[in-house]
């Protein structure tokens, strides 16, 4: 996963989110395959790999943006110790639901949970062997998709004493996601909150039309130095974000910059056009789920190198196709409905749309990676002309990006 590894050895490394019922992110799962060394069988090797890799070569600051990370472990990886090589304090040490139960997982449990670890168990099922373990557990997970729903609520009930919390996994549809809240789960996996919602078509708020005018002004063709300055000035939050920015310590300048022209010049009219697309999009995005927009910005920094490793003329829109592609689940309206006023190039609308070009090969291909389908991603890289060797630095720099722009717009 780290940049500059030999793309034979490399651990490819995803996550898949972990929300409460508010919609806010409680922790990501860390998704691994191993590099194409491995036969797909050798899960103690990627196990162990993820976890030095995650640590050493992405950061897992940048995976789980500070949260918890649900890491799994095999027999051989619980029994080695391989989990205290990450810090307890946002570690969730995920064990199979096929685990053999005997005197030496029990101890190492208890030896973990003693170390400040906390544990969650897979898939579990009621009556199984693994609830040997429930003591020494925070967590449990629940397939929602292999469960019959009249059997979540005694399931709930039963495991409340020993105050365990109950994660439903496999959520993939909202009606899926309010069926498990009824049922009494108190987290949600899965990347339900990014699928679209119908809803009856109502005009948007002034404030929502607002930033999305701003994001269809900001990216017209040859946007002039004064115009941008102009969009800007505008917008006091955007002004003031840019200035934070642009005084940051990454630049390391030593004299305060006032100016937004002066701002502009410093960083470049495309960078600053970048990044108020961003906070434009966050701003539509207010009351939704804020993982909806973090998924949005990698996909987009995600899409924008792999634009930079293609020959299609339309690359540099790419940042914009990876921006745009949750704009209907932002917006709560059909796809073509929210691109109705976005000036982009037809290859890029028509790959939002679903239609196949190079430019949608780009997007499935991120979409695929995010998702752990390894061989899907490769795939989709192959049909946009690009190496899915390349895939696991560009999701982990994307990583790193989202990140980092995040502080800078906590602090702004």
């Amino acid at each position: 996963m780290a940049i500059g590894l030999d793309s034979r050895k490399a651990v490819s490394v995803a996550r898949q989110p972990i929300l409460d019922h508010a919609g806010h992110i409680f922790g990501y799962e860390l998704l691994y395959r191993g590099g194409a060394e491995s036969n797909g069988d050798d899960d103690d090797l990627a196990g162990a790999r993820v976890l030095t890799d995650a640590v050493l070569g992405v950061g897992l600051d940048a995976l789980t943006c500070g949260l918890r990370a649900f890491v799994n472990l095999t027999h051989h990886l619980l029994i080695d110790g391989a989990g205290t090589l990450l810090p307890p304090e946002n570690t969730v040490l995920q064990l199979p639901h096929d685990l053999p139960i005997n005197d030496d997982v029990t101890e190492q449990c208890k030896r973990l949970h003693d170390a400040g670890y906390a544990i969650a168990l897979s898939n579990f099922l009621p009556g199984s062997p693994a609830e040997t373990l429930l003591p020494w557990c925070r967590f449990v997970k629940v397939n929602v998709q292999g469960t019959p729903p009249a059997s979540w609520r005694p399931l709930v009930q039963s495991l409340k004493p020993r105050n365990v919390r109950l994660i439903a996994e496999g959520v993939e549809t909202n009606e899926m996601a309010t069926a498990a809240r009824v049922g009494g789960f108190q987290l949600f996996q899965g990347f339900y909150f990014s699928k679209p919602t119908t809803f009856a078509k109502t005009p948007l708020p002034a404030r929502r039309l607002a930033y999305l005018n701003l994001l269809a002004a900001l990216n017209r063709d040859n946007l002039s130095l004064e115009e941008v300055e102009n969009l800007v000035k505008h917008d006091l939050s955007l002004s003031y974000r840019v200035l934070r920015s642009v005084n940051s310590a990454a630049f390391g300048l030593h004299q305060e910059v006032s100016s937004i022209r002066r701002a502009l010049v410093l960083l470049g009219v495309g960078q600053v056009r970048k990044w108020a697309s961003v906070w434009s999009l966050a701003g539509l995005s207010e009351g939704g789920t804020p993982e909806t927009v973090s998924m949005a910005l990698v996909r987009a920094r995600s899409c924008e190198l792999l634009g930079e490793a293609s020959s299609n003329p339309d690359s540099g829109s790419y940042f914009l196709l990876g921006m745009c592609s949750l704009l209907d689940v932002i917006l709560r309206q059909p796809m073509k409905d929210a691109l109705a006023d976005m000036p982009l190039p037809q290859s890029i609308s028509s790959a939002l749309m679903g239609v196949p070009n190079e430019a949608r090969a780009v997007l499935d291909t991120v979409i695929a990676y995010e998702q752990g389908a390894w061989e899907e991603a490769n795939q989709a890289a192959g049909r946009a002309g690009i190496s899915g060797s390349a895939l696991p630095a560009i999701y982990a720099e994307a990583l790193r990006w989202t990140r980092e722009l995040s502080r800078l717009a906590q602090t702004a």
